[in-house]
């Protein structure tokens, strides 16, 4: 019952906008990343606190938390108390994932909610899109996954879109010697070069993050990988290391074991640090914890 509800409001904000699927998988990623699967994204700031909604890695760009709220507000009136904010998250991430052609899986329920929400968290514990294949291997171990587990849910970057800011330091700042990143396939560089010009100030420009499919989860990220024309510096370096690079031909090859080991990987990850029995609190409303 709780996950129809889910579902049938995660769809119709896909309808009206398809790029919410891919909203909604990294607020989940950027969850659970952050003190465990605990709803602590959704929390507002207060003014004695900035929570992580609020800090660069996720504002503007994190977007779907109307979807929550409103999917929250209809569960309240069903089974008040019953369903945590942490639960609708990781349910509207695998809705996400089906609407948008992966492969659907079984989400464990029973997450609690977190009651700390720290901006400053957000430095320490999400990757930045310039980190090389060694830090983010040591950064999802932090979290209990591994080096495979990180290549495939990486391949997540098959939808969605990024801000300029994002990767612009690789089109013209990116080193003493060269002002464009050398992995970048030339003339990719040039057509990104067209939509993010230099020194623009407008926070609205964005691109996809595949061009090829930039709504349909398909290996065409590891493709683009292979072609030199990932986004980030923590796509392309995925091809510097032998162990990660044979991951990558891997799953461009055989697309459909991708998809299920990017099930795999996304049930994994909503089981980091996951609150149960008295720890947290059901949320009310899950921009505030319950007084």
């Amino acid at each position: 019952m709780a996950e129809f509800i889910v579902k049938d409001e995660v769809t119709k904000s896909y309808n009206r906008n398809p790029g919410i699927a891919a909203g909604l998988v990294r607020m989940h990623f950027h969850d659970c990343f952050i003190r465990g699967c605990d709803a602590s994204v959704l929390l507002d700031s207060t003014p004695s606190n900035t929570a992580e909604k609020d800090s660069p890695a996720n504002k503007p760009s994190l977007r779907g938390f109307e979807v929550i709220d409103n999917a929250k507000a209809r569960l309240e009136q069903v089974c008040k108390g019953i369903v945590s904010c942490a639960d609708i998250i990781a349910f509207a991430a695998r809705d996400s994932v089906e609407l948008a052609q992966g492969l659907g899986y079984d989400v464990p329920a029973g997450r609690r909610d977190g009651r700390i929400s720290l901006a400053s968290d957000t430095r320490t514990d999400l990757p930045p899109p310039t980190f090389n294949v060694n830090q983010l291997t040591q950064l999802f171990a932090k979290k209990g996954l591994t080096q495979e587990e990180m290549v495939t849910l990486s391949g997540a970057h098959t939808i969605g879109r990024s801000h300029c800011s994002a990767f612009s330091n690789r089109l013209y700042n990116f080193s003493a010697t060269s002002r464009q990143d050398p992995s970048l396939d030339p003339s990719y560089a040039s057509f990104l070069k067209r939509q993010c010009p230099q020194g623009n100030t407008n926070q609205n420009l964005v691109v996809p993050m595949d061009p090829s499919s930039p709504g349909i989860i398909d290996a065409g990220y590891y493709n683009d990988i292979l072609a030199n024309r990932a986004l980030f510096t923590s796509d392309q370096t995925l091809l510097t290391n032998t162990e990660t690079a044979s991951l990558v031909n891997q799953n461009a090859r055989d697309p459909y074991q991708w998809a299920s080991k990017l099930a795999d990987a996304m049930v994994k990850m909503g089981q980091i640090g996951v609150l149960t029995g008295n720890a947290g609190e059901i949320r009310t409303n899950c921009r505030v914890v319950n007084s």
